[in-house]
């Protein structure tokens, strides 16, 4: 028997008869790296106790095998443990004696070999993660291959930036695929980490568990911005949803050179504005701090000492974190990569998309319909902000229903093109004006109404019109962590500028 396994290492490559015999081939051409020793020690030690599984399982897989008999091996104890049967040479056989890539190595008999090769099983962990390691070498190969074809391609349509961000995701992909630490958390392990987060909360003493939004009253509902979190700012246009999160990213960017502790500090704001070119939002948040009008500073109408007042904050605008990405149609994978540069670079908070159904899903994509793209990004936006461990906010656009009804206060259901924006969000929020909708609905006089009755209802109107001035809501709609409700905002058209509605000397932590 022991002939016979050295006579079947001997037919499969090894790595140190690979190194030799490259020694010997004139075309210098490598052999992918591979050890089939631990394989066959790996399989011998399954076969002899399938709780080998149990050490390896988790991240090893059939594919990650180099020569196929041993994938096929590995794939049928897989299977058959799994239905709760043993798995050893005789009841392996019967799946495996007739394929192909064993009949090489002598048939079933292999099998009776690898467990009689067997001297121990205790290393049996450390094999299947040199099989593993030697996989995701040879992937890494082939990856490298590929982008050094892709990048002799003259494609007029892909250019080398977009190589760059594709090489950069394949890679991301790989390690992804590669991790096999994690698995289950013993409930004492997890335990410890519910205290450690409690006892950092009571440090603070009632201040913000994240990143500030700048408002007091909506940092008092969501108790901040927090890490891993997606957060959906949907409205219907007009509603101002763009000037909110422009104002909360300004916000979050000040607090974080000003403000914030030392973990955070030096951090950035990245808002990925789609809509806008990065010189139209900056003008916004000019024309908000100045308190200027934007169209003024578009057209050149601005005084003297407007202008004077426009380059002294403009210069203070310098040390501000913010960094505004608009290049149109991005894909996650782009704004992934993206976001893994600048918080490999700088520190990375907090992270802005305006807005949600301008993103491209990609493409390289299966999805038949735009609720699958939709559906596709949202699940990429939220893997990115729990990659990341930062806050993620998504603008939307909500449908037209909203429009159909008298109450136009935006619910749940709004959320256009799909419902997996509403699932995958930690935090779903409406923007609302009432002006918006009373400046556009003063009630015209009736056919035979008299003047009093007229007079009423326009004074109702009136009254309706003073109380909705300069008030903007926020619904919280949905909050995994936190109470639901509504908050009143101070907003003004002219500088497109949300602030607190009243001052108020109630701390700045949550009230739940």
């Amino acid at each position: 028997m022991a002939r016979y396994v050295g006579a079947m290492v001997n037919t499969l490559s090894s790595p140190v008869d690979a190194a030799a015999a490259e020694d010997d081939d004139p075309s210098g051409l490598r052999s992918p790296p591979a050890s089939l020793e631990a394989e066959q020690a790996f399989l011998g030690a399954l076969l002899t106790n399938n709780k080998v599984l149990e050490k390896a399982g988790e991240f090893l897989r059939a594919e990650h095998f180099t020569h196929p008999a041993h994938a096929l091996i590995y794939d049928t104890c897989q299977r058959l443990i799994e239905r709760n049967q043993v798995a050893n040479p005789v009841t392996v056989k019967p799946y495996v004696e007739t394929a192909e890539a064993l009949s090489d190595l002598g048939g079933a008999r292999y099998l009776a070999a690898l467990v009689g090769s067997v001297v121990t099983i205790i290393n049996a962990a450390d094999y299947a993660r040199l099989i593993h390691d030697y996989y995701l070498r040879r992937q890494l190969i082939g990856l490298g291959t590929d982008m050094v074809n892709e990048a002799h391609d003259n494609d007029i349509e892909i250019s080398a930036t977009d190589l760059i961000e594709v090489g950069e995701q394949r890679l991301y992909d790989l390690a992804t695929h590669g991790q096999y630490d994690g698995g289950l958390m013993d409930f004492t392990t997890a335990l410890k980490g519910a205290i450690v987060m409690a006892e950092a909360a009571h440090r603070r003493e009632g201040r913000l568990a994240g990143i500030t939004t700048g408002l007091l009253d909506l940092d008092r509902k969501l108790g901040g911005l927090h890490p891993s979190d997606m957060l959906i700012l949907a409205g219907r246009p007009s509603m101002g949803k763009t000037a909110l999160a422009t104002n909360i990213a300004f916000n979050a960017a000040r607090y974080l050179i000003d403000e914030a502790d030392d973990e955070e500090r030096g951090k950035a704001v990245a808002f990925f504005s789609l809509e806008m070119s990065a010189e139209q939002l900056a003008t916004r948040i000019l024309a908000e701090r100045v308190q200027v009008s934007s169209h003024k500073i578009r057209t050149g109408e601005l005084s003297a000492d407007d202008f004077d007042r426009l380059l002294i904050e403009s210069q203070d605008l310098h040390r501000i974190p913010l960094h505004i990405d608009d290049t149109p149609a991005l894909t996650v994978s782009a704004m992934r990569t993206r976001c893994r540069r600048l918080a490999r670079q700088q520190g990375l908070a907090l992270v802005v998309v305006d807005y949600l159904q301008l993103m491209s899903p990609g493409k390289i994509t299966n999805a038949d319909s735009r609720v699958q793209e939709v559906s596709a990004i949202t699940r990429g936006l939220k893997a990115l902000a729990k990659e990341l461990n930062v806050p993620v906010i998504a603008l939307s656009q909500l449908s037209r229903a909203v429009e159909q009804r008298e109450d136009k206060r935006p619910q749940l259901a709004d959320l256009r093109e799909s419902g997996s924006i509403e699932q995958d969000a930690d935090v779903v929020m409406f923007v609302f004006r009432e002006q918006y909708y009373l400046e556009r609905a003063e009630p015209a006089r009736r056919a035979e109404e008299s003047e009093d009755k007229y007079m009423e209802r326009h004074q109702t109107w009136l009254q309706r019109c003073e109380k909705a001035h300069n008030v903007a809501e926020v619904i919280v709609a949905k909050q995994r962590h936190g109470p639901i409700g509504t908050v009143r905002l101070f907003f003004d058209g002219n500088y497109t500028r949300f602030g607190n509605l009243e001052i108020t000397d109630a701390p700045e932590g949550p009230d739940f």
